[in-house]
């Protein structure tokens, strides 16, 4: 960059400049994120790539943040030691077959997600990370079908089939695919998943899971996330509901831990209410 080792040695005498073990940062205080992800692959060479739960924080994933930087390199690729951020490598045997961003050191968004998914040790987990990631509009479920054709030994491979094939079909988040799995579990008819309703005023609302009846009634399923817990979404859930009643709508809403941990008393219900 035009900057000579003398001058170099100067500004980090005078404190102006802070060594971060193999990188320099050209100011004294504290690294940013993306700084600190600087740092990390200038300590795991020149081909080192964000992947993992960094690269899905790079591309805008919110609430699966983790301090360590993931970084993907090549089978055979060095690491230099002392790096101040912590770093974990994830090596490649072929790395031609590796597919990155095209304008910036970031693995693809598919392949990072599924990356990350990977590394739980339980496949609730996993699968709660690529649908959050489609939730938020960060990659659609068929770019994670095409990354999981290409990891053919990743853990947990299939439930994250069987949750990316939920997600395709309208699954916005983990407790709805959660409840299309005790659908299937218990023989029920799946639903319909993310209808578009309009309500007064042309108003449209997005329903978790609905069914139509022999009689021609609408059956229809919500399931409440912790987010639904909230003053605001609350109240918004309430009004929701009422607008669907007066349309002679039948409706049942379920806290998300009751679908997991008492499925067979929601199965009973559905049962009911679909006239079984």
């Amino acid at each position: 960059a035009g900057t000579s080792p003398d001058r170099i040695r100067a500004q980090l005498r005078a404190g102006r400049w802070r060594r971060w073990g193999y990188a320099i940062a050209l100011h004294n205080g504290p690294l940013t994120t993306e700084q600190r992800w600087f740092v990390a692959r200038a300590h795991a060479g020149p081909q080192a790539l964000l992947t993992g739960f960094t690269a899905a924080r790079a591309y805008g994933l919110k609430g699966w943040e983790r301090d360590t930087v993931h970084l993907l390199v090549p089978l055979g690729a060095r690491r230099i030691q002392h790096c101040p951020v912590p770093l974990r490598l994830h090596r490649v045997r072929n790395w031609d077959r590796v597919r990155r961003h095209p304008r910036a050191p970031v693995h693809r968004p598919g392949d990072a997600l599924i990356l990350a998914a990977g590394s739980f040790t339980s496949p609730r987990p996993a699968c709660g990370i690529l649908a959050a990631a489609v939730q938020q509009r960060l990659v659609r479920a068929g770019d994670l079908q095409a990354a999981l054709a290409l990891a053919t030994r990743v853990r947990h491979r299939r439930m994250l089939l069987a949750s990316v094939f939920d997600i395709a079909q309208g699954s916005q988040a983990l407790s709805e695919i959660d409840f299309v799995r005790l659908c299937r579990r218990f023989r029920l008819p799946r639903p319909a998943q993310q209808r578009v309703r309009r309500v007064s005023g042309g108003r449209k609302r997005y329903l978790d899971a609905s069914w139509r009846r022999r009689d021609g009634r609408l059956v229809v399923v919500e399931v409440d996330g912790a987010l639904h817990l909230s003053q605001r979404k609350w109240w918004d859930d309430q009004a929701r509901q009422n607008e669907l009643a007066l349309q002679d709508t039948l409706i049942l809403r379920y806290p998300s831990v009751v679908v997991r941990t008492e499925p067979e008393a929601v199965a009973a219900q559905l049962r009911r209410a679909l006239g079984f």
